[in-house]
């Protein structure tokens, strides 16, 4: 059996994984493009799109059966 690890230990993973693969600067520029936001993103998405992800994946999978 697999034990699950702890958020603490896949965070040290992760970057553990960056460092060796990216390196220190292009690890901390990759870590750059993730911003942290504000707001509440659930209502504004309602608000700006009038269909749910339900809706539009139906959509998708009609369009694709069409095809």
């Amino acid at each position: 059996m697999m034990k699950t690890r702890t958020l603490s230990e896949v965070h040290n993973a992760g970057m553990s994984a960056l460092l060796k693969t990216l390196g220190p600067v292009d690890m901390i520029r990759f870590l750059q493009m993730f911003g942290h936001g504000t707001g509440d993103y659930t209502k504004e998405r309602r608000k700006l799109l009038k269909k749910s992800a339900r809706e539009i994946g139906r959509e998708i999978e009609t369009k694709d059966r069409q095809s």
